[in-house]
């Protein structure tokens, strides 16, 4: 089947301008990774782990999509103008917006909603990949609408309409077999995405600025544990429970790093928290802050409540997001987050979303 796949891959890469469908519907909350997973040794060095026991990885043998690397316009869009320097905020609060979508088709409307933050006050917002992929239906009809609004304040209230910056290639590749599964499972591995703002829902016109947080993106040192750190979000708890008129309400709250994963990238790629109010279904795409108000981690999955108790969580470092995606496009995060994002927006999807769809439409057919 790999074999296979890799087949496909490789014609899709190709031929990547193809139009394509979507599945029925896509399920975003995301379970714990697997209780077998090893922690990294206390012994190992602060920065570079030269022997670390390795999380799971969907990526094991596999070669990563370089649609991004060998697009000339999508290189070009990357090289323009960094523009305006980004100015920043240390309050989580004021820079998370709930990412909430509907998928309507004849049978039936399913929701999804989760959490992200800006890290641009030109308007850009870093999410995970299972919660913005939702952004990805909104470029084809054939099996159904979507339709995702970006919502802010206390309680949320629709606000902006976001458009794909970014979704990882080599994520949607890892994940697409598994896309429509009952139960998804995944450890977070390259689970980001980033959007920006492209209109205002509202009769208020665009901010010239919005609050964003400043990202840490050098390797989370091993003596990080036992550290105190703010974690963010929009835990929907009560909208699950009560339907989707049941306001939300965005959450901050104090909690300790309690252990450290790696991916075999010889550094902290994922780290678990204990538990808080935070720990809930929608706060998928929070932040997780130093006390200097620096973003080091965003919310992935559930965490291990046996361990760290109810509402743990684990978070994907903002390093193993740089690293990443500097592998996958050639720019780093901080290049990626800056400069013309509506002509960077409008390659993604001309060069990008349509080999993505494509990707998720064969394995939802196999």
């Amino acid at each position: 089947m790999q074999f296979l796949t890799d087949i496909v891959v490789a014609v899709v890469v190709a031929y990547f301008s193809l139009t394509s469908t979507w599945a029925d519907y896509i399920l975003t909350l995301i379970t714990p990774p697997d209780d077998s997973i090893a922690v990294v040794e206390d012994s190992l060095p602060a920065v570079a782990y030269t022997k670390p026991t390795e999380l799971p990885s969907r990526h094991a043998g596999m070669s990563l999509p370089d649609i991004l690397l060998r697009s000339l316009p999508y290189q070009q869009a990357s090289l323009l103008s960094a523009g305006v320097a980004s100015s920043y905020t240390t309050d989580p609060l004021a820079a998370i917006v709930n990412i909430f979508c509907t998928f309507t088709t004849p049978e039936h409307i399913r929701t999804t909603t989760g959490t992200g933050f800006f890290v641009h006050s030109d308007g850009v917002i870093l999410t995970n990949a299972h919660v913005a992929q939702y952004l990805l239906l909104e470029e084809s009809t054939l099996l159904g609408e979507a339709d995702c609004q970006i919502r802010q304040g206390n309680p949320a209230e629709a606000k902006y309409r976001a458009e794909l910056l970014y979704l990882s290639p080599a994520w949607v590749q890892a994940n697409a077999a598994v896309i429509d599964a009952a139960v998804p499972t995944g450890t977070g591995e390259r689970d980001y995405a980033l959007l920006y703002v492209a209109s205002s829902l509202t009769n208020e016109p665009l901010p010239a600025r919005f609050p964003a947080l400043a990202l840490a993106t050098n390797p989370l040192p091993i003596d990080s544990r036992d550290d105190t750190v703010i974690a963010a979000g929009y835990p929907a708890t009560g909208l699950l429970a009560g339907g989707r008129t049941t306001p939300l309400i965005p959450k901050q709250a104090s909690t300790t790093i309690s252990k450290l994963y790696t991916f075999g990238s010889n550094y902290a790629d994922v780290f678990s928290i204990t538990g808080s109010l935070v720990g809930a279904e929608g706060s998928s795409g929070g932040p997780i802050l130093r006390s200097d108000g620096t973003v080091i981690g965003m919310i992935v999955t559930k965490g291990d409540d046996a361990t760290d108790g109810p509402g743990s969580l684990r978070a994907i470092t903002i390093s193993h997001i740089d690293r990443t995606i500097t592998e996958e496009t050639g720019f780093s995060l901080t290049r990626k987050i800056s400069g013309n994002l509506s002509r960077r927006s409008q390659v993604f999807r001309e060069t990008l979303a349509p080999f993505l769809l494509t990707l998720l439409t064969l394995e939802l057919n196999n």
